[in-house]
């Protein structure tokens, strides 16, 4: 997968930002650090990974501010609904491609489930022991050989896919995020206000899954409580200028190359404007 190379482009990048978007493919695939420095001369990378939990967003901040100091860090909220490791192979998109670090030690700690090995993250060719005759030349040759396929952490997607009939929005037993998420969130907020650095929430422009109102409610409530910004996307399509029969990539879960420079245009005016991020053209 393309995504499991992206977390490691960072290292290569020449660190002088601004802006640090953090969170999972709802940032990485819907901001272009190229739009926004277009329009605002704001200078911005993408740290997101595919299903990235919010423990993993910590540590990955964490191991951010052993590299530089933005202005201001973004942070989507859409990972607020998961309270447990998930998926093996999405871990392994943000874990695996990291340096060696007291973070990345950290984020396999408490993103494995009973099954896993941590010497599998030690060596990831363990992964694959009992596979060896299934593997192919190009599986060894992405082993040890990488190609940067993002702009500053932007997986650009130019294909078009209008939104159908989505799922029904289901009612839930229980809205309450998940306490655990709450922690490591409490833990970025003080993290940032050590650094210097202002902490601002998002929730990226989606119509599934589901962002329940419920859900909106407690991170305003959150915002509010610690003094933070928090910008629900989700209810400003029009005003972005968002078209969902043309510019998503995948029926609405995601944004396309021309809905990310629609939303990137729309919030390098309020980085600008609001946090006073300044044009480095």
């Amino acid at each position: 997968l393309v995504e499991g190379s992206m977390i490691s482009q960072y290292y290569r990048e020449d660190r002088h930002h601004d802006v640090i978007f953090i969170g999972d493919c709802e940032v990485y695939a819907n901001f272009s650090p190229m739009e926004l420095y277009r329009e605002k001369g704001i200078t911005a990378y993408v740290r997101g990974t595919s299903q990235q939990l919010l423990w993993q967003s910590y540590s990955i901040l964490e191991e951010t501010f052993t590299y530089e100091t933005p202005k201001a860090v973004v942070f989507n909220v859409n990972a607020m609904r998961y309270g447990e490791p998930v998926n093996e192979a999405f871990h392994r998109l943000t874990i695996d491609k990291m340096r060696w670090s007291k973070q990345k030690v950290d984020i396999i700690k408490s993103s494995m489930t009973e099954e896993e090995d941590f010497a599998s993250y030690v060596f990831p060719i363990l992964r694959y022991h009992a596979r060896f005759d299934e593997l192919t030349q190009e599986d060894f040759t992405y082993l040890f050989k990488e190609k940067d396929n993002t702009h500053n952490g932007f997986l650009m997607n130019d294909n078009v896919k209008p939104v159908g009939k989505l799922p029904a929005k289901r009612k839930l037993p229980n809205y309450d995020l998940p306490q655990i998420c709450y922690d490591y969130l409490e833990k970025m907020v003080a993290l940032c206000k050590e650094k210097g650095v202002e902490l601002i929430l998002i929730k990226a422009p989606s119509l599934y899954p589901h962002w329940y109102a419920e859900y909106d409610a407690q991170i305003t409530e959150f915002a509010r409580e610690h003094d933070l910004t928090y910008y629900n996307f989700t209810t400003c399509v029009e005003q972005i200028g968002l078209d969902y029969s043309t510019d998503t990539y995948d029926g609405g879960l995601h944004l396309n190359l021309n809905g990310a420079e629609k939303l990137s245009h729309y919030f390098s005016d309020i980085l600008a404007r609001e946090h006073g991020i300044e044009d480095r053209r």
